[in-house]
């Protein structure tokens, strides 16, 4: 069972941009150290609660702290950028840590409307050419005869991915031969018809002559279960913060508790929690392998937001562990 960690340098409740970014990369070397095969790092805008705004700058950092670990965006934007300009900085990534680079590309706005007015004056057309968009920056990944180069050219260029949350996406993926991650964690879709979807129609491009699909699931893991839903509550309740609007970051337990007095609130967070997977090492791995057995992906890509960073380090760990012994 493959698996790989997204982050989304979550800040938490008493800790500042700069601890989350650094706890972020400290999670990286634990997914290094202990087998993990992709670091991914997702792009948002105007949050104030997350850090992960500029992943190909971010990733510069990771790499030079990782030494096996694959790193990449989860996803870049492409609608706010020249394709050109995405390719030379993923190809700069790809040059200094040669066979390591994944580029996640997506097309969700990532942020508040002011943000996406602020960093284009044409998102919503640019969304819209979403196909030429790809179809360009895969050429420039080729190295394409005609085009400009998007120096430096890497021994190995870095893996493009698609990421997404609906039939539409995976079908995109795969009628342009690239891989993709399907995120289950932000999505009501079936996530193994999406998947089925994706096999069927692939169509190989370059490099690519087989599909590769990958699941993204919300995971809390801790040595019993009981503690495992405790911690999972803050995760909870920040979800439902940001749902009503606000931009508190992630809560201690204590602070989750006191906000889970409200009537109503303790519904909503066990509804929230519904869509994770959360329990003890055995629990967890159980389900992971029951997932793929049913959806039959190759590989899971693991999102889990906790307020203390070593709850999180932790809970990879136990995963870890918990998979290589079966």
């Amino acid at each position: 069972m493959k698996l790989s960690i997204l982050d989304q340098a979550p800040i938490s409740e008493g800790q500042s941009a700069k601890e989350a970014l650094e706890a972020s990369c400290q999670l990286a070397q634990v997914g290094d150290e202990y087998g993990f095969n992709r670091f991914w790092v997702a792009e948002h805008h105007a949050l104030p609660s997350l850090a992960s705004s500029t992943p190909e700058v971010f990733l510069g950092y990771v790499g030079a702290q990782t030494k096996r670990i694959r790193i990449g965006s989860g996803a870049t934007l492409l609608p706010y950028y020249k394709p050109y300009k995405v390719a030379e900085n993923f190809n700069m990534l790809a040059t200094l840590f040669e066979g390591r680079v994944d580029l996640g590309i997506g097309r969700a706005p990532g942020g508040p409307s002011e943000a996406s007015e602020a960093l284009t004056d044409a998102f919503l057309p640019q969304v819209f050419k979403m196909p030429e968009l790809v179809d360009e920056l895969i050429q420039y990944n080729e190295n394409i005869t005609g085009l400009p180069p998007a120096n430096p050219l890497p021994g190995t260029p870095p893996a493009l991915w698609m990421l997404g949350t609906s039939p539409k996406s995976a079908g995109f993926a795969a009628e342009n031969g690239l891989s993709y991650c399907f995120g289950q964690f932000m999505s009501d879709e079936d996530g193994a018809e999406v998947v089925k979807q994706y096999r069927k129609k692939f169509q190989p491009r370059g490099g690519q002559d087989r599909p590769h699909a990958m699941l993204g699931i919300s995971v809390v893991c801790a040595d019993t279960s009981e503690e495992a839903h405790d911690i999972a509550d803050s995760w909870a309740v920040w979800q439902l913060m940001q749902s009503e609007g606000t931009t508190a970051k992630v809560p201690s337990s204590e602070t989750a508790h006191i906000y889970m007095e409200t009537a109503e609130v303790p519904k909503k967070v066990e509804a929230a929690k519904q869509k994770m997977i959360i329990g003890d090492p055995a629990d967890v791995v159980d389900e992971l392998e029951r997932l793929q057995n049913t959806t039959g992906v190759d590989e899971f890509m693991i999102i889990t937001i906790t307020h203390s960073p070593e709850d999180k380090w932790k809970s990879y760990q136990l995963i870890s562990e918990q998979a290589a012994n079966r």
